[in-house]
């Protein structure tokens, strides 16, 4: 071999090692993530359904998504998990790196998906700062399906001044994420989350229903709007100005929605447990057992909070303490709305609500 070859691949070998241990220092393997869709088995009748939920507040965020997945883990009985969600309000790209590879310690990373936040609750509490809130599903009664949009080269577009370009760009975007995903239309439920904070929430859901229509029940929010932190997660890798969604398909699943507005300590209180209660007594007259509380809440909301707590509690005083609660504070929110005491006929995009979805089998 002649000395020129040899260098040529000494110095190819020498770039590998340096591009591999920088991404080790950094922690950074968005590059090496997946984007592909995460698809499991059609759901078997009768099958095993499970839904459950962690939050966790440590300093620590390593620590913080250990101990949130281990809790989810255990809660989960064995069953192997279809897709881990996680959310969290830390305040640095570092700390969120090192809360997935938390969470990557006890499940796979390429089934990790989700999104920076403002705050989380579940049944276990509720936490502003340093906060992590695990979802997981699973169970062979139940089918998910993912999919990404790494871009949707809606960044620096406004409302006021480039509403034309951005309504081009958020809503071929959602059209486009839902075309990915071919079950969306006989799903019973869709989950998102995208950079996309309110008022232009909308018009991304807009792009999603011109495809799957205004039939299918879908909640979700838009992630952290503060620079430097408007992060989707993606099979363990990190995005800005994206948005994932994810379908929920079973035998036999109902779901009801509802979404209030408050702006006031007391009201925000008061729409909780009313919100909560509506959807809860709407799935008992359907003759349907839950499994699921989502609410996706506004982070406006959470600032007139007195204590954080004082929503959660108001909650479970609406559904007890016994089913799966997965909140979270964003910024804008997706659901059925009640405007002037009407429910829309559809899923919208807003802010300031609390948005309630309930999930059950019959």
């Amino acid at each position: 071999m002649s000395k020129t070859i040899l260098k040529k691949l000494s110095l190819v070998t020498t770039l590998s090692v340096a591009v591999a241990t920088a991404a080790t220092l950094t922690g950074c393997l968005t590059i090496t993530q997946s984007q592909e869709n995460i698809a499991t088995a059609f759901p078997v009748k009768n099958g095993t359904v499970k839904a459950v939920s962690a939050t966790v507040e440590n300093s620590d965020a390593y620590k913080a998504g250990k101990t949130a997945a281990h809790r989810v883990k255990a809660r989960l009985g064995g069953t192997e998990p279809h897709i881990i969600v996680v959310v969290d309000s830390y305040g640095k790209l570092e700390q969120k790196k090192e809360l997935i590879d938390g969470v990557a310690s006890v499940f796979k990373r390429d089934k990790i998906i989700g999104g920076a936040v403002y705050g989380v609750y579940s049944q276990d509490g509720a936490y502003e700062n340093d906060g992590v809130g695990i979802l997981a599903f699973g169970g062979d009664g139940v089918q998910i399906e993912t999919a990404l949009i790494p871009k949707m080269n809606a960044t620096n577009l406004s409302m006021e001044k480039d509403l034309a370009k951005l309504t081009q760009a958020l809503g071929n975007a959602g059209s486009t994420l839902a075309k990915k995903l071919p079950n969306a239309k006989s799903a019973d439920f869709m989950f998102i989350m995208a950079d996309a904070h309110s008022p232009k929430n909308q018009l991304f859901l807009d792009g999603i229903q011109k495809v799957v229509g205004d039939r299918l029940p879908i909640t979700g929010g838009s992630n952290n709007k503060n620079n430097g932190l408007n992060y989707v997660y993606y099979r363990g890798g990190f995005y800005q100005d994206a948005a994932w969604g994810m379908t929920v398909k079973g035998n036999d699943f109902v779901v009801k929605q509802t979404g209030l507005q408050a702006k006031t300590n007391d009201d925000v209180i008061a729409t909780a447990k009313k919100g909560a209660k509506r959807v809860s007594k709407e799935l008992a007259s359907a003759k349907a057992k839950p499994f699921l509380l989502s609410a996706v809440d506004c982070a406006g909301r959470m600032g007139k909070l007195d204590d954080l707590n004082d929503e959660l509690t108001a909650i479970k005083k609406a559904v007890g303490t016994e089913l799966t609660i997965f909140g979270n504070y964003c910024a804008g929110e997706y659901g059925v709305a009640e405007d002037k005491g009407k429910k829309t006929a559809k899923s919208v995009g807003r802010g300031w609500h609390v948005m309630f979805s309930i999930l059950g089998q019959k």
